[in-house]
């Protein structure tokens, strides 16, 4: 684990001695979006139903409004906290290119995060710019969420199915979701009837979609209306634990013609070059190159 041990404080629980966690690197490399940067450099967010401040104190981080118990259940894994990342990076910091990305995001880890609300968030995501990506989500979640309270002020939890199934076309567009709006109404309508117990291969189910080999579950994911290979390979990896997953947007475009490639190469090369040099482990690669890229505006100019 990334940490020598956790102990409960005061509202809260803390991490001791923990190792490549960045509150910035890994709530401002395009995984989440319902992540917020106060004014005292904490991070408030809304997960699981669940509201969290993280806040990062020497080598420590503070977790607070969540207890050992819900820690245990939900955070360890949230926060990908069992998994070893400097052996990880060992062995991506020997390509001499991905080095520099690696070490520029240091901090970066994978949330495993809700898959029904991914697969929302990430239609949303289309061509679309992240405060409004965020706008949207936290309509949505206004109209047919849970409130929450913390330190004075209301929070929204994301919908489940049961909940968002009844918004109707012209009530999700009113959330400022545009276009999407269509998308997400569909997407929604074939997950909530999907109640068959039976295993077939055009399955809306999301669980059993989640279980299917990686490359079946991107092609089952592309059966849902406003999902393309993209928006498959976010929610594969930010919230199914699909690793190979290789997400293309411009700054990874940019940062694999940048390191690897010429300004020619389609995004579908670019995505199965990445699978065969990083293997299972892509998706992790995406972080580091996809941070770097943007927060250093890289061009293809080499």
């Amino acid at each position: 684990m990334d940490f020598t041990k956790v102990e409960e404080i005061e509202n809260g629980i803390i991490l001791r001695t923990v190792r490549n966690f960045n509150l910035k690197h890994i709530f401002e490399c395009g995984q989440c979006f319902r992540w917020n940067l106060e004014e005292d450099g904490n991070y408030i967010g809304v997960a699981f139903e669940r509201v969290i401040e993280l806040q990062a104190i020497g080598e420590d981080v503070a977790i607070y409004n969540t207890s050992l118990a819900e820690f245990n259940e939900i955070w360890l894994n949230y926060f990908d906290l069992k998994r070893d990342y400097l052996s990880l990076k060992e062995e991506f910091i020997k390509d001499p290119l991905l080095k520099e990305a690696v070490e520029f995001g240091h901090g970066i880890r994978l949330l495993q995060q809700e898959p029904f609300e991914l697969i929302v968030s990430f239609i949303i995501s289309s061509n679309n710019r992240i405060p409004m990506i965020k706008k949207c989500i936290l309509n949505i979640s206004k109209k047919w969420g849970k409130k929450v309270e913390y330190k004075g002020k209301t929070y929204y939890t994301f919908p489940n199915v049961q909940d968002l199934h009844i918004a109707e076309l012209e009530e999700l567009s009113a959330c400022s979701t545009g276009f999407r709006a269509k998308y997400i109404k569909d997407t929604v309508d074939k997950i909530y009837n999907n109640k068959s117990e039976e295993v077939y291969e055009n399955s809306y189910d999301i669980n059993w979609i989640k279980s299917q080999p990686d490359q079946d579950c991107h092609e089952a994911l592309q059966k849902f209306t406003g999902v393309g290979p993209k928006v498959a390979d976010c929610i594969m990896l930010f919230s199914m634990s699909k690793y190979s997953a290789f997400p293309v947007d411009v700054w990874v475009k940019r940062a694999m013609q940048y390191f690897y490639l010429a300004p020619d190469v389609s995004l579908k090369k670019i995505r199965g070059f990445a699978i065969d040099k990083f293997g299972n482990q892509a998706g992790f690669a995406q972080q580091y190159l996809f941070y770097y890229a943007r927060e250093n505006n890289i061009s293809v100019d080499k």
